[in-house]
């Protein structure tokens, strides 16, 4: 009786973790992170969705990371508002990706004003970086 009371807990709990981790909405990612700039082939807007694109703009998979999310990177936070088909096929991390974790991850596209803080951003950063995501109903809790 006793082993079957602790299996019991035990089983509780387990579930109990999993459900809470499955309703978490703020978690960290291995992310392949790659530029873009206003004028590279897009003109005024440079988003598919016809959003005028700013530097706290990113672009990503939005079955991945829900549009209005916050994706904090080493030295800013930039809000999910647009996409690709390169980000949806994660095309840069399976390229460049050096081991599975890396061709698995998930490729987010920065946006900056000017070429030159896009490529200077991509220099001084590695392509691949963990990012942590906060969907925008991770928000509404705080």
């Amino acid at each position: 009786m006793k082993r079957l009371i602790t299996a019991a807990g035990l089983a509780i709990g387990l579930v109990s973790l999993f459900a809470c981790q499955s309703f978490t909405s703020e978690h960290s990612t291995l992310a392949r992170v790659t530029v873009d700039w206003r004028g590279d082939g897009s003109g005024d807007h440079a988003s598919s969705n016809g959003a005028r694109l700013r530097e706290s703009h990113c672009a990503v998979d939005p079955k991945k990371i829900p549009y209005g999310s916050k994706v904090a990177f080493p030295n800013a936070t930039c809000v999910a508002v647009d996409t690709g088909s390169d980000l949806v096929n994660r095309k840069a991390a399976r390229l460049c990706g050096r081991n599975a974790a890396e061709r698995n991850a998930i490729v987010i596209d920065r946006f900056f004003e000017t070429k030159q803080k896009a490529l200077a951003w991509a220099k001084a950063h590695p392509h691949f970086m963990v990012v942590q995501v906060r969907t925008p109903d991770t928000e509404a809790a705080y």
